[in-house]
């Protein structure tokens, strides 16, 4: 079994940037898809960018040429940098491993879940 705990949330005014930081208690999923959901109050958890052992990415249109997924395995770190943000991308940012071998952004394709980190952009 894996931990994993996110970090980097905050309050920032639209059009600011934020970098999240999800980090594993192992190593063993260096080769599993990992990738950032969010969840806004009354609304479902969706998927927002994902990058598998080969390091291809996917993410959510919403967000395509705004946010950036990276990982460093050697620090068992998964990165969200977000730039250009808005109101819309207000919400609770959970990071989740254990996924299939592509990048996924289907939540009942991964098997762990970190605690999560609030994300709210607000002026």
């Amino acid at each position: 079994e894996v931990q994993l705990v996110e970090s980097g949330g905050g309050l920032v005014q639209p059009g600011g940037s934020l970098r999240l930081s999800c980090t594993a208690s192992t190593t063993d999923y260096s080769t599993y898809c990992m990738a950032w959901f969010r969840q806004a109050p009354g609304k479902e958890r969706e998927g927002v960018a994902s990058i598998d052992g080969k390091l291809d990415t996917n993410y959510a249109d919403s967000v395509r040429g705004r946010f950036t997924i990276s990982r460093d395995n050697a620090k068992n770190t998964l990165y969200l940098q977000m730039n250009n943000l808005q109101p819309e991308d207000t919400g609770m940012y959970y990071c989740a491993t254990g996924g299939p071998w592509y990048p996924s952004l289907a939540s009942e394709e991964f098997t762990y879940w970190g605690q999560g980190t609030q994300v709210t952009v607000s002026s």
